[in-house]
């Protein structure tokens, strides 16, 4: 364990070189060109670290996926990764105050991509052996839901014997992950029947009235004792202020932390009744991310990680969150699944995101040594 922190610990400004690199190859979700320029800067450091090359996925309309296998066997270990960030280009920019790097996705979670990069070519470089393959998945639209790389996350998780996801770890405590929230996103439309708000206000049907008393609704479903959250974060309706409005709309955020209160509150958001009479709903959206769920297996493999954080000096906690990843998915389907296994720092989708530069190698050290580990 000493010669593996010796080594990143000596690495530390390599470390932060790559990272600086790649957290400047912007790669906002929905720019693929951007995005595919990121990846190929990805490429390139799996080729010069580990002599690897990416299977490419191909994508239409987001970035295109990577895919890196290092080792040979019939049983992998998974890490699950995004390089797709949610800021425009030139919004932030890299900076490096005292002990703080700052830039776009530098937490979230290209960080946590540079942090397990170089826990392998510790491995690596050390001799450390690795009885089970390691496949090292990096795709392109976590930020905007993973529709395009969920299929792909879920092949390669059914091959898997554990699941390990560096997204970042909770600020100011480092805890690890072992649950998150499910997450759904409905979108509630509404009909009425416009007329002149003045001359013929009775004959009117308001539609924003039918969004109104529909949302007071929707909120009052969520209860804090089960977990349970709904929040109808875009609200709109209308045209011009003296017409009685025959269209409204609403966006629903729903996090749930078991799949029972999913299925629950899905079949009453569908099946949402008018409360003005002469109006009509309809609602479309699903749950798009599964809970991660905390299971004995996780639990198991999260005892696994602490003991690597005792042998480092690091005490560790679990943490149960509300933002939803891609080992959602695979926690799923039942594979053990670790998350928050990124760096230390602060400010996801925040202008003051940054990772914590002297905890780069001491995280890196860890993901190493639960590596290890899981190879007995």
């Amino acid at each position: 364990m000493s010669k593996l922190l010796d080594y990143l610990q000596e690495n530390q400004e390599n470390i932060l070189f790559d990272l600086e690199t790649l957290v400047r190859a912007e790669s906002p979700s929905q720019d693929k060109q951007a995005v595919d320029r990121c990846g190929h800067v990805l490429q390139q450091l799996f080729r010069t670290h580990l002599g690897v090359q990416a299977d490419v996925f191909p994508q239409e309309k987001t970035g295109d996926h990577l895919r890196f296998a290092l080792g040979v066997g019939e049983e992998q270990i998974l890490i699950i990764t995004h390089f797709d960030t949610v800021w425009d280009i030139g919004r932030l920019t890299y900076r490096v105050e005292e002990n703080k790097a700052y830039g776009p996705g530098i937490f979230d979670m290209k960080g946590g991509i540079i942090q397990s990069l170089w826990a392998l070519k510790a491995c690596v470089d050390l001799h450390v052996p690795l009885q089970y393959k390691i496949v090292f998945l990096c795709t392109s639209d976590e930020e905007i839901g993973s529709a395009s790389s969920r299929q792909l996350i879920e092949e390669e998780a059914r091959k898997s014997r554990y699941v390990l996801v560096p997204e970042p770890a909770v600020a100011d405590s480092g805890a690890l992950k072992t649950a998150r929230k499910g997450v759904g996103e409905f979108r509630l439309k509404i009909k009425g029947k416009a007329t002149h708000s003045g001359n013929h206000h009775e004959e009117g049907v308001s539609a924003v009235e039918e969004l109104a008393r529909q949302i007071m609704y929707i909120h009052s479903l969520t209860d804090y004792s089960l977990g349970t959250t709904l929040n109808v974060g875009i609200a709109r309706g209308g045209t011009r202020v003296n017409v009685v409005p025959d269209e409204a709309e609403a966006v629903i955020d729903l996090r749930v932390t078991s799949m029972a209160e999913a299925e629950r509150i899905t079949h009453l958001l569908h099946n949402l009744k008018p409360q003005v009479p002469g109006t009509s709903i309809t609602v479309e959206g699903d749950l798009e991310r599964p809970p991660m769920e905390r299971t004995e297996k996780t639990v198991e493999l999260f005892n696994l990680a602490k003991e690597c954080g005792e042998d480092l000096g690091i005490p560790l906690t679990e943490a149960f969150v509300g933002g939803g990843s891609d080992g959602n998915f695979t926690a799923a389907l039942g594979v053990p699944t670790l998350d928050g296994l990124g760096p230390m720092g602060d400010g996801p989708h925040a202008e003051y995101e940054h990772v914590l530069i002297d905890q780069l190698p001491l995280r890196s050290a860890l993901f190493a040594h639960l590596l290890m580990r899981l190879q007995k």
